[in-house]
């Protein structure tokens, strides 16, 4: 398992947020040491493929269609997208170590088989994506880095949203989820900008959530604390450039 990608030919990117948290439990360092390598979409970090060569993913899973889940949290709606879905394979992506921990101690328990998993930045990820290669990808609850100065760290920005356009096929459908009311308002701001059309044709669009949705941990937190959750639904029209 590799979290660092210290390589002469990698860009220098400021890490946005923490890689580890708490100790882990045994359990989940025995699921990191045992299901992670078997679980990777293949080589991505840059030390061991400095060149960049786009991923495999029709050899990796079968043909089959292919989901991104950006930052996954604690992996509710990553495992239940797989068993809803167990003719597509979804990578999830998640720098957090206790979460990816937590994410593998879920699929355990499912026995899901559709899922790969990138313990690293998503623009790493991103960057050896095939173009047109992605058919659906989610943004649920990302970090809202609240002060106005760390807004350039959102994820619906420009450095993000141009890599994730590319990647992602002509039609395909891209969810977001946040809570944050400022976040909303750069999402519908950045994410047209980046190719892609707001689906939304009534208010119920946008305020209720998607008919397979699973409420995870963090909306929870987000509801209880008062906060209104906003389902907001693009498709990619074309990608910018």
């Amino acid at each position: 398992m590799t979290m660092s990608n210290k390589h002469p030919k990698a860009p220098w990117r400021n890490f946005y947020g923490r890689v580890k948290g708490k100790t882990l439990r045994p359990s989940q360092e025995a699921y990191l040491a045992q299901d992670l390598e078997t679980l990777s979409p293949g080589p991505v970090d840059w030390d061991v493929n400095p060149d960049r060569v786009p991923l495999d993913l029709a050899a990796r899973f079968g043909g089959r269609p292919v989901w991104l889940e950006i930052g996954f949290g604690g992996g509710e709606h990553l495992v239940h997208q797989a068993q809803l879905n167990p003719d597509v394979a979804i990578i999830g992506c998640e720098p957090f170590l206790n979460g990816v921990a937590m994410l593998l101690g879920k699929i355990r328990a499912a026995g899901v088989e559709n899922v790969a998993v990138y313990p690293g930045d998503a623009r790493d990820l991103m960057d050896v994506l095939p173009s047109a290669s992605i058919a659906r990808a989610f943004l649920l609850y990302p970090d809202p880095w609240p002060k106005k100065k760390h807004h350039r760290r959102r994820f619906v920005t420009a450095e993000h949203l141009a890599p994730l356009a590319r990647a992602m096929q002509p039609g395909a459908q891209f969810r977001v989820a946040t809570d944050i009311p400022d976040y909303v308002r750069q999402t519908m701001v950045e994410v047209p900008r980046a190719g892609f059309s707001w689906t939304a044709e009534r208010p119920a669009d946008w305020r209720h959530p998607w008919g397979d949705w699973i409420s995870t941990r963090y909306e929870q937190k987000a509801l209880r604390e008062g906060r209104v959750p906003h389902y907001m639904t693009f498709e990619l029209q074309h990608a910018p450039g």
